[in-house]
C-alpha cells in the first residue's frame, strides 16, 4: 500500500512538472529574454526550485508550517523577476504585477498568522509524515503559483504593450470585487473564530451565509479579472495562459479546496439540525440571498 502511494505521488510530481514546462513554452512566446533564456521560462523554474528547496527542511522537521508563507514568497518572487527582467513597463504591466504582489502579501501574511495561532493545518496531517507525498505538494504549490500567475506573467513578460482600454478597466474592477469578497469572507471567519461563545461551531454570518465558500468564489472571481486584463495583449501559444482562472476554479472546487473542507465539515457537524439547515439553504460557492428551509 505504502510503495503504491509513492510511486503515486511519484507519477502526480512528474506530470506536475510536465504541465509546468508546457505553461512555461506557451507563456515564453515571443517574451522577453535573457542570455536566450525566456523570462516566462525562468519565472517557472525558480517556482519549482523556491517550493523544493522549502520542502527539505519541511520534510525533516515534519511540519507545513511555511507551506502557505512559500506559496506567497513564490509568487512575489516571480513576479519581481519578471518585471525586472523584462524591459520596458506601461500601465498594464505594473497593474497586473502589483495586483498580483498585493494578493500575495496579504493572502500569505493571512495564512501564516493563522496556522501560527492554530499550531497546525489539517490537510497535512498525513500528508507531512509521507515524505514523497509530502514533496507531491509542494510541487503542486509550485505548479499552483505558476497556472495562477500565467496570464500575469505573460502580460509582464510579453512584447506587446497596448494602452489599458476600457477592457483592462474592467478586468481591473472585477479583480477588484474578487479581492474585496475574499478579504471580507477572511476576516469574518477570524472574527467569528476569535469568539469564544462560538467554539465548536461553524460560521453561518455574513457572507457566509449567502456562500459555503465565500472566499473561494472571490478568489476564482479575482483571478478572472486578471486573465480579462490580459487578453488585449495576449497572441500566440500565450493564449494559453488563459487557464489561469480555469485552473484556480477546478483545484478549488475538484482538488485541495472545497472537497476536504465540505468533507472535514460533514465529519464534524453531519447530522446536526442546524448544520444541515445551513447546507440546504446555502449554496456551496455562488453566493445567493439564503433561503429558509
Amino acid at each position: 500500500m505504502a510503495r503504491n502511494a509513492d510511486f503515486q505521488s511519484l507519477a502526480i510530481v512528474g506530470v506536475t512538472v510536465a504541465v509546468g514546462a508546457g505553461i512555461a513554452w506557451a507563456g515564453s512566446d515571443g517574451g522577453a529574454a535573457i542570455a536566450n533564456v525566456p523570462v516566462f521560462a525562468a519565472c517557472a523554474a525558480i517556482a519549482f526550485a523556491i517550493n523544493w528547496i522549502a520542502f527539505v527542511p519541511a520534510a525533516m522537521a515534519k511540519t507545513e508550517h511555511y507551506y502557505d508563507l512559500t506559496g506567497g514568497l513564490t509568487y512575489i518572487t516571480v513576479i519581481l523577476v519578471a518585471m525586472l527582467l523584462s524591459g520596458a513597463l506601461d500601465i498594464r504591466t505594473l497593474l497586473v504585477g502589483g495586483m498580483v504582489l498585493l494578493w500575495a502579501l496579504r493572502l500569505a501574511s493571512f495564512l501564516f498568522l493563522r496556522i501560527s495561532k492554530a499550531g497546525k493545518d489539517g490537510r497535512f496531517d498525513e500528508v507531512k509524515t509521507r515524505p514523497l507525498t509530502f514533496l507531491m505538494a509542494w510541487t503542486l504549490q509550485a505548479l499552483w503559483v505558476l497556472m495562477t500567475a500565467a496570464a500575469a506573467l505573460a502580460v509582464i513578460t510579453g512584447d506587446v504593450r497596448k494602452p489599458l482600454g476600457v477592457i483592462g478597466v474592467i478586468g481591473v474592477a472585477i479583480w477588484a470585487v474578487g479581492m474585496l469578497i475574499e478579504i471580507v469572507a477572511d476576516r469574518q471567519k477570524s472574527a467569528f473564530r476569535r469568539d469564544p461563545a462560538n467554539a465548536g461551531t461553524f460560521i453561518d454570518s455574513g457572507l457566509w451565509a449567502w456562500s459555503r465558500h465565500p472566499n473561494y468564489f472571490g478568489e476564482i472571481v479575482l483571478w478572472t479579472g486578471m486573465a480579462i486584463v490580459a487578453l488585449p495583449v495576449l497572441d500566440g501559444w500565450r493564449w494559453l495562459t488563459l487557464i489561469s482562472p480555469v485552473f484556480v476554479a477546478l483545484l478549488l472546487t475538484r482538488g485541495s479546496g472545497i472537497p476536504p473542507l465540505e468533507k472535514r465539515a460533514d465529519e464534524r457537524w453531519g447530522g446536526e439540525d442546524s448544520y444541515e439547515a445551513y447546507k440546504r439553504r446555502t449554496p456551496v460557492l455562488i453566493p445567493r440571498p439564503p433561503r429558509s428551509g
